[in-house]
């Protein structure tokens, strides 16, 4: 009779034993079952998108025209040969006025191949932002920036 128990006992120890080397490396079960999942992306995210666009040689003309519902900011500029494309006023400090003027730098990007330079009037580019009436409080200038010069308009 104590044949079995002692059988038993050791039988006990030994699966209780087993709990302990479920997670072990010697273990073979465990050598290629792990998962993990690697990124190659940096550790604070890569930064945003980058905006290639150069600023419009000379800024013309600025315009603010008042709506309902705001105002409407429009400039023109003329660069420097044809063929540049993608106008877009592009806000400064998250269109947030910076000493209350709103800051805009005028972006084109450039041609794909090469083109010629012309009239000034095939070189004008325009573009134009909308601004609601929240947006425009406590803005007492907008400036819009170009690579030569800048325009401002005050209220």
């Amino acid at each position: 009779m104590q044949k079995p128990v002692l059988a038993a006992l050791a039988l006990v120890l030994a699966l209780g034993a087993c709990g302990s080397v479920r997670d072990s490396r010697l273990n073979p079960m465990n050598w290629f079952g792990r998962e993990s999942t690697e990124t190659l992306a940096p550790r604070g995210g890569w930064g945003g998108e980058v905006d290639n666009r150069a600023l419009v040689t000379v800024v013309t003309d600025l315009e603010v025209i008042a709506t309902t519902g705001g105002a409407l900011v429009r400039a023109s500029g003329v660069t420097a040969t044809q063929g540049w494309w993608d106008v877009e006023l592009r806000p400064l400090n998250d269109e947030r006025p910076i000493d209350g003027a709103l800051v805009y730098e005028f972006v084109v990007a450039a041609p794909r191949g090469p083109t010629g330079v012309s009239t000034e009037a095939s070189r004008t580019v325009t573009a134009g932002v909308k601004l609601s009436n929240s947006r425009l409080a406590g803005v007492r200038s907008i400036v819009v920036r170009g690579a030569q010069n800048q325009r401002s308009v005050a209220r």
